[in-house]
This record gives structure tokens, sequence and C-alpha cells, in this order.
């Protein structure tokens, strides 16, 4: 069977960096497998949904370059791809489950039914529910339809077939978690759209889905699921679920706090590879008995990867169940050595002048120093210095304007040293480098620099700090 994956964010908002490493492993392990995976969007509440949201989850992915096989836009065997197309479907699986008696309609309102679990937890029940439909007869249930009352469909967790215990690639054996579930859970709403439980493991196995790889948040709802495939008859994908990611200060990330949607990471300069490699090490290094025994050896945290040697290397078994701290410094790190790897080639350089260009022109509109053969050469030149494209007006603003001795910056520079002090060292070596004998690369230049300095009684800080205010008006 051809392994088949799928990313099923909701467009409740921006992609964050969570969902970023969640469409990555898909990504990475549908290639390693030579399946495909689908991009399928879980639209179903409709009062959260954002306008725009699906447009930018695309833009996120192609940014990153995690081009998904079928999904909005590229059309397969497995559509539609928005959960609010596929109603009918949802619908024919709980009439199903209806026939068989594992699932009943409720017609309790809103009210009763919260005034049905203050009751029970008045009287140290664990239950949220007290089952009080469930006990309707077939005509009654047929009258209240015919009546038009609104009903939601429960599962009936007092006839669940026996099944196997969970697993988890990641968690690995799971115990029993049916205690933390609601009493009789809701699969569909009064509204006719079904709950995220009924949705996933329909389309799931519609979608012939081989793996579901999601985060760490849906583990407590691991149960409902089996229970539901178990009562469908259906066979069950295997489960991988990714530990939560945390802020530097142990807090969980999420949309709402922090530095976390991708597109700010695009809008702000970082290399998506950078990104990617960053988002890919988080949580994969653990290294056990079953992942040793095999061979296969987990990356530690900072090492640098390229997305065929990820997924080359990746495998759910070197994955930790622990949540998993996102260090922005490691990103630094990371983002620096991809760029300097880039460096090594002229294509390289030329492709990293080309997408320094637009932030160097933003920057200084008016320069006439902004040609790619010239950028390519001040890329080089800070070379080790540059950890993301965006910092180059700031780095080495020099090398796109004409020096402003005026600036209170310069004038303070002037003010340490001599004038003749000054003079002496400007107009010596403005006359060495007119001479038709210099040959103008670094290593020579960094001789001559020396040979100068030594004609003067200046120390060499002294000397460079005069040279550095000639050439720039900056002390940096």
């Amino acid at each position: 069977m051809t392994t088949l994956l799928r990313f099923a964010p909701s467009p409740t908002g921006a992609l964050h960096l969570g969902g970023l490493r969640t469409a990555l492993y898909n990504y990475l392990y549908a290639k390693k497998t030579s399946g495909k995976w689908i991009l399928r969007i879980e639209d179903t509440d409709r009062t959260r949904a954002v306008p725009g949201a699906v447009e930018g989850i695309q833009d996120a992915l192609g940014w990153a370059g995690l081009e998904y096989d079928y999904g909005p836009g590229k059309p397969g065997p497995h559509g539609p791809y928005f959960q609010s197309e596929r109603l009918d479907l949802y619908h024919s699986y709980a009439n199903k489950l209806l026939e068989s008696g594992h699932a009943y309609r409720c017609f309790c309102s809103a009210d009763k039914l919260a005034a049905t679990r203050e009751k029970l937890a008045r009287t140290g029940s664990n239950s949220t529910y007290d089952k009080t439909c469930l006990h309707l007869t077939e005509d009654e249930v047929a009258r209240k339809v015919r009546a038009g009352e609104k009903s939601i469909v429960r599962l009936n967790d007092g006839r669940l077939p026996m099944r196997p215990p969970g697993h988890d690639l990641v968690f690995k054996n799971l115990k029993d978690a049916h205690a933390s579930l609601p009493t009789d859970p809701v699969l569909l709403k009064s509204d006719s759209y079904p709950t995220y439980h009924l949705a996933s493991v329909v389309d799931d196995h519609e979608m012939g889905i081989t793996h579901v790889v999601r985060g760490e948040e849906w583990l407590p709802s691991l149960p409902l699921h089996l229970d539901l495939y178990a009562c469908l008859n259906l066979p069950t994908p295997q489960f991988a679920h990714l530990p939560i990611l945390l802020n530097p200060d142990g807090t969980k990330m999420s949309k709402r706090k922090g530095d976390v949607h991708v597109l700010d990471y695009k809008n702000r300069g970082w290399e998506p590879s950078s990104v990617l490699n960053w988002l890919a090490l988080a949580g994969w290094g653990v290294q056990d008995a079953s992942s040793s025994s095999s061979g296969k050896q987990a990356p530690n945290s900072t090492t640098l990867m390229t997305m065929d040697e990820m997924i080359r290397n990746f495998d759910f078994s070197v994955l930790t169940h622990r949540r998993s701290v996102l260090d922005p410094v490691k990103l630094e790190y990371i983002n620096k050595h991809h760029l300097m790897r880039l460096m090594t080639s002229p294509e390289g350089l030329r492709t990293l002048a080309e997408r320094a260009q637009p932030y160097v022109k933003a920057a200084y509109p008016e320069s006439p120093y902004t040609s790619l053969p010239y950028l390519e050469k001040v890329v080089s030149a800070l070379q080790g210095r540059i950890v993301k494209l965006s910092d180059i007006p700031t780095l080495g603003p020099f090398f796109f304007s004409e020096p402003y001795y005026s600036s209170p910056e310069a004038q303070k520079m002037r003010q340490s040293f001599s004038s003749e002090n000054y003079a002496v060292v400007i107009d010596s070596l403005v006359s060495r480098l007119r001479s038709a004998e210099v040959q103008w690369e670094a290593s020579a230049l960094s001789q001559l620099l020396h040979d100068e300095n030594a004609k003067t009684s200046l120390k060499q800080k002294e000397y460079m700090t005069i040279l550095r205010h000639a050439l720039t008006g900056m002390k940096v």
C-alpha cells in the first residue's frame, strides 16, 4: 500500500510554527517512503473561520517549499479537500452508527445539558451527561424528528466493541484514557456539522490515509477515534503524535502569544531551509534502545541539514515524547551557517545577492551601489557576520552610502585623535594607494596597511580608527 499522509489545519488564523513542523514531518515521511501527502482544510467550525486563512496557509507552505501532492488548487482522487464540502459523508456515517445502536439522537437543550452537568458534578460523578435521550423509544425519536426538534448525535459509550489498546509511533504503548473523555461524546452537532472526531475519522478512512501525524493535543482524543474505527468496523491508520513546542520561558507556544506566525519569519528575511532545519530538530534527538539497536542516529539540536538529509534520516523512533523548547538562538546559528554554505559557490552567491537586493534597495532607494555583481561582493565581504539577509543594510551601511562626516558619531570619532595624526595617516596612505604597484586584493592590502602603520608611532587601534573614520564615518 502506498503511504498517504495528510496535514489538516483549521482556517482559524495564520499558520504557526507548530503547524509548520507538523506539515514538515508529514512531508518528510511521505518523501522518505515514496508516498504522497494531502492538504485538507478542516473548516467545520464556522464560528472560528478567518477570511483569507486558507490562502495564508498555502502561502506559508509555499514559502517553506513544502509542496503538497493533493489539496486546494491540486485536484486528486481524494477530494473534495474542504470538510464543509463533505457533509453528506459525515451524515452517512452518522446514520450507520445510529442504525447499529452505537450512536443515538439527543434532543436536550443547551440549558438542560448545562443543568445536568452541574447536577452530576454536585453528586461527585465524573459523568458529563445522564444519558436521558438514550432511553427514548424509536417512536419518540421519530416523532421529535418529524416535529423539527433540533438534535445532536452522540456516541453510545456503553456499547463499545472490544478493540486492541492504542499504540503511537512516538509515545509507544498507551494507557486507556476513556476516563478523560466526556460521557457519550457528540459526533454531529445541531447545525448538522460534524465534530472534529467524526469528521477526521471519516475523512482519514475515505481518503485512504495510512499515517496520521498530528499534534500531541489530540492524544487524549485518540481512544474516542479508535472507538469510532471499531464501531464502524474500519481499519485504523498508524498514529504519531508530536510533542507540543514551548517558548524559551517554558510556556506553551500558541497563535495568541509570541512570535510564532510562519509568514513573520518570511517577512523578516529568515531562510526557509533554516526554519525547517530548526523545527525538524525540535524534539528530534532522543536515543533509546530500539533506535540504538537498529542503528538509527538522532541529530543534535543544531545539526545543519539539507532537505534531502532530513528526508533520508527522519524516523519516528528518534522523536522524543517530551515537550521541546524552540530556542531562537539556535535559529540564528542555523540560519547563519545555511547562508555560509550558499556562499561557497558562485551560483549560491548570486542567489543570495538577488534575494538581498530588495532589502538594500528599500533601505537605500537612491544608492547607486545596489547592482547584483556589487552585492555579491558585499555578501562575500560580510561572510560570517550575516545572520539573515535582511540584516545586510544595517550590518554594512558604508557599502551603500558615502561617509557622512557631519553625523554626531563621525564628529565624536574625529575628536578622539589629533589633526596631525589624521593627516599623517591619510596623506601617506593615499599616496601609497595611488602608486602603480599596489595589488588590489585582500592579503596584499592587509600587508600594505601593516607596513604603513609601522611607519607611524601610532598603535594599531588608533591607526585603524582613523581609517575607519575616513572610509565610513562610523565606529563599527
